[in-house]
């Protein structure tokens, strides 16, 4: 297991962050993730075999977010 944490771009309000958490959560591979709004940062437990900063990254794109690093 590695971990991650990566700034993120569009969160707003505590919706957010369950979006951000539910996204995130839902790529292959990752264990743990737990979303902060301020500051607006997420942490990742994952699998780095099977996902990575690139998943992650078209993830929160596709759900309306960016990184922000």
């Amino acid at each position: 297991m590695q971990t991650l944490e990566i700034a993120i771009d569009g969160m707003s309000c505590n919706g957010c962050v369950g979006s951000v958490t539910r996204v995130l959560k839902a790529v292959p591979g990752v264990a743990d993730v737990t979303v902060t709004l301020q500051p607006p940062r997420a942490r990742i437990a994952f699998d780095p075999v099977k996902a990575g900063r690139a998943q992650f990254a078209e993830a929160l794109d596709d759900a309306g977010y960016g990184l922000a690093d």
